[in-house]
C-alpha cells in the first residue's frame, strides 16, 4: 500500500463528508419520529380517540416522506466505500461489509416491508396488526442504525480480527466482539439518542408552529405533549450516553478527547472547559496558555474519561513527545515500531516468493509482534497523530451546550403543556419552533467530533486515510463531488418543500 496524493485525498474526504452530512440531515430524524408515531398511535388503539389516529397519520406522512428521500443518500454513501476507498475495502473488506450486509438483509428489508403495511394499511388490516407494523418500522430503523454504527465503531476501535499476512487482508476472527464491541454500543446509544431528540424538537417545533397560527390547537397540543415527554426522556439518556462515549474515547482515542478538550499538557483531577476560546499559536510543546477567558468544570474530565475524579488525563503533548512518569508512549516510538511492522510484511512476502520457511516464520513473528502499530508507520512526523484541533473541540463543545439547552427546552414545554395554557406563551413556542435547526447542528457536530477527531486514521492505528483512498484521478472525484452536490442539495430542498406543504396542509386537513 501507498500513500496517495493529498488532492486526491482531500477530494475524497471532502466527498464522503458531505455524503455523510447530507445523510444524517435525514436519518435522525427517521430515528426518533419513528418511535414518536409509534407511541401516538398506541396511544390511539389504548383509547380509542379517533383524533388520535388523526395525529398519527399525520406525523406518520411527515415520518414516510423523510425516510424516503433518505434512503438515497444512505446508499450512496455505502457505493463510496467501493468508488473513493477501495485500499480500504480491500485491507478490511471481510470485516467491515459483514455488519453492512446484516443491516441490508435483516434490517432495512423488516423496516422496508412493514413500512408499506403502515402506510398503506389503514382500514386494510387489523388495528393490532397494523400497530405491530409501525412498531416494528420503528425497530427496523434502529437496527439499521446499530449495524452501520457497528461498522462505524469498529472504525474507532478495531477488535475481533487477525491480519493475514498472504493476503494482505484483516480477517474477522470474532463476529460478536465485532458487534458487542463497547465503542459500538456506546457509538450506537449516542447516535440513536440524538435521533430521538431531533424527533422530540421537530414534533414540539412544529407543534407551536400550528398554536402560533391557531391551526389545530387541540390536536398540536396532544402532539406537544408527546413530543416534549419523549424529548426530555431522551434527551437525559443522550447526556447519559455521551458520558459512555467519553469514557470509550479516554479508553481507546485518548488523543481525539484531548483535541475535544484542547488539552495540552496531561492533569491529574483533569477539570471541563465550560466556556474558553483556543489560542491560534498554540503548538505542541511549547509554554503557550491553549485556551484564553477558560471557564472549567473541576475534576469532571477525569471522571468521564475513567471514572475516577483523581485520574490522570494525558494532554497532547504527552500523547505525541511520550511521558515516562506515566507510562504513555510518544508517537515517534509508534512510528518506529510501524516501519519495522510494514518491513517485516514486505519481508514475509519475500521469502514466501522464495519459500524460505525460516525467514517466513521469522518476519511473521516481527510483524505480529509490531502489528499493533502498523498504520504508524505510514506517519511522517509524532504531529501526525493530532487531529484538527479547533474544529473537534468548537464543535464538542456546541454540541454539548446544546444538549443542554434542549434538557431545559422539553422540560419548560412539558410543564406549560401539562400544567398551562402554553398558547400564551408566545416566547416559548418560538423557541421551539426556533430549536428544530438546532437539533441538526448538534448532531452534525457530534459527527464532526467523532470522525474529525480521529484523523489521520481512517482504521484506528491501523490505516490512515492516505493510504486508503482509491488510486484514480483527482479530477473524478472532484466532478462528482459536485455533482452530489448538486443532488444532495436538491433532494433536501424537496424535502423542505415537500414538508412544509404537508404542515401547511394541518394535521386535520389531510385526513
Amino acid at each position: 500500500m501507498e500513500l496517495m496524493s493529498t488532492e486526491l485525498i482531500d477530494w475524497s474526504r471532502a466527498q464522503f463528508a458531505l455524503t455523510a452530512l447530507y445523510h444524517f440531515l435525514f436519518v435522525p430524524l427517521t430515528l426518533g419520529l419513528s418511535f414518536i408515531v409509534a407511541i401516538m398511535e398506541t396511544i390511539y388503539v389504548k383509547t380509542g380517540d379517533l383524533k388520535w389516529k388523526t395525529i398519527t397519520r399525520f406525523w406518520m406522512t411527515l415520518f414516510a416522506i423523510n425516510f424516503a428521500i433518505g434512503v438515497a443518500t444512505g446508499l450512496i454513501m455505502e457505493f463510496e466505500f467501493g468508488t473513493n476507498w477501495a485500499n480500504y475495502s480491500w485491507f478490511v473488506g471481510d470485516i467491515f461489509g459483514a455488519p453492512l450486509a446484516v443491516e441490508g438483509i435483516l434490517a432495512f428489508f423488516m423496516e422496508s416491508t412493514f413500512f408499506a403495511v403502515m402506510f398503506f394499511g389503514w382500514n386494510k388490516v387489523s388495528k393490532g396488526f397494523h400497530l405491530l407494523s409501525t412498531w416494528l418500522v420503528a425497530v427496523g430503523s434502529n437496527l439499521s442504525a446499530f449495524w452501520i454504527l457497528v461498522a462505524n465503531g469498529w472504525m474507532q476501535y478495531p477488535v475481533g480480527m487477525e491480519f493475514n499476512p498472504d493476503t494482505v487482508r484483516n480477517e474477522m476472527a470474532s463476529f460478536w466482539d465485532v458487534a458487542l464491541s463497547p465503542v459500538a454500543v456506546a457509538k450506537f446509544l449516542h447516535t440513536i439518542g440524538s435521533g430521538y431528540v431531533i424527533g422530540g424538537l421537530f414534533v414540539i417545533g412544529v407543534s407551536a408552529w400550528m398554536i402560533l397560527k391557531g391551526r389545530d390547537v387541540l390536536e398540536a397540543k396532544r402532539s406537544m405533549v408527546v413530543g416534549a415527554s419523549f424529548g426530555l426522556l431522551v434527551s437525559i439518556f443522550l447526556a447519559v450516553s455521551g458520558d459512555e462515549s467519553a469514557y470509550q474515547a479516554a479508553q481507546h482515542q485518548p488523543v481525539k478527547l484531548a483535541a475535544m478538550e484542547g488539552l495540552y499538557k496531561g492533569e491529574e483531577r483533569a477539570g471541563i472547559i465550560a466556556v474558553g476560546i483556543l489560542n491560534p499559536d498554540k503548538k505542541i510543546g511549547d509554554d503557550l496558555h491553549p485556551i484564553y477567558g477558560d471557564i472549567e468544570i473541576p475534576y469532571a474530565l477525569s471522571f468521564l474519561g475513567y471514572h475516577d475524579v483523581d485520574a490522570f488525563v494525558p494532554g497532547l503533548d504527552d500523547l505525541v513527545l511520550g511521558n515516562e512518569k506515566y507510562g504513555i508512549e510518544g508517537a515517534a516510538s509508534k512510528i518506529e515500531k510501524g516501519k519495522i511492522a510494514i518491513k517485516a510484511l514486505e519481508e514475509y512476502k519475500e521469502a514466501k516468493k522464495a519459500d524460505d520457511q525460516t525467514a517466513m516464520s521469522e518476519a511473521r513473528k516481527l510483524l505480529d509482534e509490531y502489528m499493533p502499530y502498523f498504520g504508524y508507520g505510514y506517519l511522517e512526523k509524532p504531529t501526525d497523530i493530532v487531529p484538527p484541533i479547533a474544529l473537534t473541540f468548537y464543535s464538542f463543545h456546541i454540541m454539548v451546550g446544546l444538549g443542554m439547552w434542549f434538557i431545559i427546552l422539553f422540560l419548560i414545554v412539558l410543564y406549560l403543556t401539562m400544567a398551562n395554557d402554553i398558547t400564551r406563551f408566545r416566547k416559548v413556542l418560538w423557541l421551539a419552533l426556533l430549536s428544530i435547526p438546532l437539533g441538526y447542528v448538534a448532531a452534525e457536530a457530534g459527527w464532526v467530533v467523532a470522525e474529525v477527531g480521529r484523523q489521520p486514521w481512517a482504521i484506528q492505528d491501523l490505516m490512515p486515510v492516505g493510504i486508503a483512498a482509491t488510486d484514480i484521478d483527482a479530477g473524478n472525484v472532484q466532478v462528482s463531488f459536485w455533482l452530489f452536490a448538486l443532488l444532495f442539495t436538491a433532494l433536501l430542498i424537496a424535502e423542505i418543500k415537500i414538508m412544509l406543504r404537508q404542515i401547511a396542509i394541518g394535521i386535520k386537513g389531510g385526513h
